[in-house]
């Protein structure tokens, strides 16, 4: 699943890549846009990315699509 989180006063926005489930994200999401805590987010590498929840402008949850290969005949 990629996840796409836009941050107040930065020029981009921060793109993970997880394993974790779509309702255990947003909860995370909820949980620091509610109180302005950390939401720490697992990547699919195995790293951790923490982000401040009073920082949050928005986040997307999506899940990845399939790369298509070769030629459309």
């Amino acid at each position: 699943m990629d996840i796409r989180i836009g941050i107040q006063h930065a020029p981009r926005e921060l793109v993970i890549e997880t394993e974790e489930s779509a309702e255990s994200v947003q909860a995370a999401l909820e949980t620091a846009l509610g109180d302005g805590s950390i939401a720490t987010l697992k990547d699919s590498k195995g790293g951790t990315v923490l982000v401040p929840g009073a920082k949050i402008a928005y986040a997307e949850i999506s899940s990845p699509t399939q790369k298509r290969v070769g030629f459309l005949g």
